[in-house]
């Protein structure tokens, strides 16, 4: 069963469901509600002014303006190309845009989302049809662990001659799931385009559940970010990385991973990056690689081996910015391999697909790798 979220081809025909993009790039939102009496606009944009940059994701509100024939209306200043989530209010009741088919998952409620092509970079988030496939697992490590969905993208060559490939892990942060990369990461679709323009070798993408007991999220409200990293059991624990080995043989005796040494990768977002971190220091020799998107880190994730090739990525708006500077100095004074990848930006989801790229195009660089993973 695929779960994956692809953008119709409204997004690309400057239009998603009665709302528009229009030719400078303004949106124009539209809403048919001749009842309502009050209509009121959510959205992850600037809605009242120009902006050339854009820090966070969370919501801004206006009020949209009804005419004559009872539909509600909200021109926005010109956008810039970018993936965007919004909701609408009538009266006291929101919810996604009912016009809109495409929505995805963010915490727990349905966002209506849109694209702003244009860019070579929002380019990579459309995909009038993926290539590849994408399959949803359960995967329980014994009886007593609640059971974890795994999502696995196959790229289209894996579908016609069944070849080994590499792995890369791709882990969410706080309070996401495995649909989180898939949904508002654009991950893949990210991938399955830079395959299909040869720009990268083929690569299985698995996307696990890192934390289902939902732990965090069910107190986020109480306790900081970094408090609910540090101090929450189901992170402390170390759980997933304890049950990693036991779920890549399950998802090996499924799949044709590459059993080549240095065909594993891991990589994550925020908390994610910290597990991913975890991971290469648990397992020795076993990842070639690790990307660190906005890292949360401290001194446990410091590399204990060479083997691994480091690639650390954060915006200098970002809350853990100094901490990522700091790692960063530290892989540089031990003279481990590795990347740093310092952008503007915060802790959002915008700068996270551009490190997912970015990371991708060096990782697995057709030119370089075309035949260093199979076997």
């Amino acid at each position: 069963m695929s779960t994956t979220f692809i953008p119709s081809l409204q997004a690309q025909e400057k239009s998603f469901g009665a709302s528009r993009i229009n030719a400078d790039r303004s949106v124009t939102f539209i809403y048919n509600d001749p009842a309502a009496k009050e209509v009121t606009l959510f959205c992850d944009c600037e809605l009242e002014k120009e902006t050339t940059e854009i820090l966070s994701e969370d919501y801004n509100k206006v009020k949209m303006h009804k005419d004559s024939n009872g539909v509600w209306t909200y021109t926005t200043p010109p956008m810039a190309p970018e993936v965007y989530t919004y909701q609408i209010q009538a009266d006291k009741r929101r919810f996604p845009d009912p016009s809109n088919p495409d929505s995805i998952r963010v915490h727990d409620e349905r966002r209506s989302v849109f694209i702003i092509a244009g860019t070579p970079q929002t380019d990579l988030y459309l995909c009038e049809k993926l290539r590849g496939r994408v399959d949803t697992l359960s995967f329980r490590r014994d009886t007593t662990e609640k059971s974890r969905t795994v999502l696995v993208y196959l790229p289209p060559q894996y579908q016609q001659n069944g070849q080994q490939m590499p792995v890369l892990y791709l882990l969410h942060g706080l309070n996401g799931s495995e649909t989180a990369w898939n949904d508002r990461g654009m991950a893949v679709q990210i991938v399955d385009n830079l395959i299909a323009q040869h720009k990268i070798i083929p690569v299985i993408l698995v996307l696990p559940d890192v934390n289902p007991e939902r732990l965090i999220s069910q107190d986020e409200q109480n306790i900081g970010l970094l408090e609910n990293v540090l101090c929450f059991p189901s992170w402390n624990k170390m759980e997933f990385e304890q049950c990693y080995p036991e779920m890549d043989r399950y998802l090996s005796d499924i799949y044709h991973f590459s059993t080549k040494a240095g065909s594993r990768s891991a990589a994550g977002l925020s908390a994610g990056a910290k597990q991913a971190a975890n991971l290469a220091n648990m397992y020795d020799s076993t990842f070639a690689a690790v990307g660190m998107f906005s890292p949360v880190i401290n001194h446990k994730q410091y590399p204990e081996n060479h083997f691994t090739y480091y690639w650390v990525a954060g915006g200098k708006s970002d809350f853990f910015y100094s901490s990522i500077s700091h790692y960063c100095n530290v892989l540089k004074r031990k003279e481990v391999p590795h990347t740093a990848y310092l952008t503007t930006g915060g802790h959002t989801w915008r700068n996270w697909r551009i490190y997912l790229t970015a990371f991708l195009l060096e990782r697995y660089d057709i030119q370089h790798s075309e035949s260093q993973y199979s076997k």
